[in-house]
């Protein structure tokens, strides 16, 4: 399969980034340093090229109801101008994406998908809409790329031609940069305050470089993962899969009661959850990795872990996995076994970081 570059490629070279495959695409790594990117995001202002991620709108006909049979969270109650974190399932209640609905209309939709995922997530929607649904792959027409950050807002505010001022977390607006209109959300992957914006692949270089002229910094998947680890916000592949139960990952707030979704037997089941998500933090600054055994304090497999860091935040090493139901519980005390060792964790509460700006008013930043 030939790897694929983002319209930000060269940009990339010229700010010295370290590239590698990642989802099909070559994509930075880092480009000073994972941990000076962790902590700039942290503390000032970031930017992340997302332009390889997956973009569908879907309108007319039914476009509504077969949307809340497909993803696990309430469509219905979401408003325009609103956006909802969900989860597509098949129908053994494993998970086939997750991905972040817009709704632009009544019967109007924007979704964000995994690049992964992107072709085989079409044709699974595109299989199950009724008669006069409509969707579109505008994939390759757009650009998107991530702002984030506490000093955030100020940039973007310099940046766009209309007030951001009223933005809440998980708002999304179409906002003019440089008399060019651009979709800009109030969302991220990192915890903090920061925005998505979306727009032509010929404006997404000038809009890239303007943000590094007031002041964010360039960062990369290294700093992503950390971030989203601290967080523990999933990443399909690892926490999300299709042989595990949406149920298990601990998403909640994302999985609707109210409502028949494909899978949803299964999910709602709570007879079928033998296995819990875990936050577990390390004695030491060593990193767990994927697929690393969990064991109990008397040495027996309890769990595996889906991924695992040092935190540049907390200066000790965490991690998530999939542990046995009842070893989930703050405070207990776990075993990982690595390829070298064995080492030492304890479970925490979720999130690792407690101090995230994600949800504060802009206001506050401004």
């Amino acid at each position: 399969m030939d790897v694929k570059k983002t319209v930000l490629y060269d940009d990339h070279l010229a700010n010295s980034a370290k590239m590698a495959p990642f989802a099909g695409f070559l994509l930075p790594i880092q480009y000073q340093s994972i941990i000076a990117e962790h902590n700039a995001t942290r503390k000032a202002a970031t930017l992340f090229d997302t332009c390889h991620m997956g973009e569908f709108r879907i309108h007319h006909g039914d476009a509504l109801s077969d949307l809340e049979k497909l993803l696990t969270c309430s469509i219905r109650t979401l408003e325009v101008g609103r956006c909802r974190y969900g989860l597509m399932c098949n129908p053994r209640g494993g998970v086939i994406d997750d991905q972040i609905i817009y709704r632009v209309g009544e019967n109007d939709f924007f979704m964000v998908v995994n690049a992964a995922t992107r072709q085989d997530d079409y044709i699974w929607i595109g299989s199950r809409l009724s008669k006069n649904t409509r969707i579109e792959d505008i994939s390759d027409e757009t650009a998107k790329i991530d702002l984030q950050g506490p000093g955030s807002p100020k940039i973007m505010r310099k940046l766009m031609d209309r007030p951001i001022d009223g933005m809440r977390y998980f708002d999304f607006a179409y906002n003019q940069y440089q008399g060019t209109r651009v979709l800009t959300s109030r969302t991220g992957y990192t915890g903090e305050v920061g925005f998505e914006i979306y727009c032509d692949t010929d404006l997404v270089s000038k809009l890239w470089n303007d943000c590094l002229d007031l002041g964010a910094k360039p960062a990369g998947l290294g700093a992503r993962d950390t971030l989203r680890l601290e967080m523990c916000l999933p990443l399909y592949g690892h926490e999300l899969s299709g042989d595990r139960n949406a149920a298990e990952s601990n998403l909640t707030y994302c999985i609707a009661r109210d409502k028949p979704f494909i899978g949803s037997p299964a999910v709602l089941d709570e007879s079928v959850r033998r296995f819990s998500l875990a936050a577990i933090v390390l004695e030491s600054r060593r990193a767990a990795r994927a697929r690393d055994l969990v064991l109990d304090e008397a040495g027996v497999e309890v769990g595996v872990i889906t991924s695992g860091s040092f935190s540049p935040s907390l200066g000790k090493g965490i991690a998530l996995g999939y542990v046995l139901a009842r070893y989930n519980q703050p405070g207990a005390t776990l075993k990982i076994k690595t390829e070298r060792q064995e080492l030492t964790g304890t479970v925490s509460d979720m999130p690792f970081y407690k101090h995230a700006t994600g949800r504060k008013r802009l206001d506050e930043f401004l």
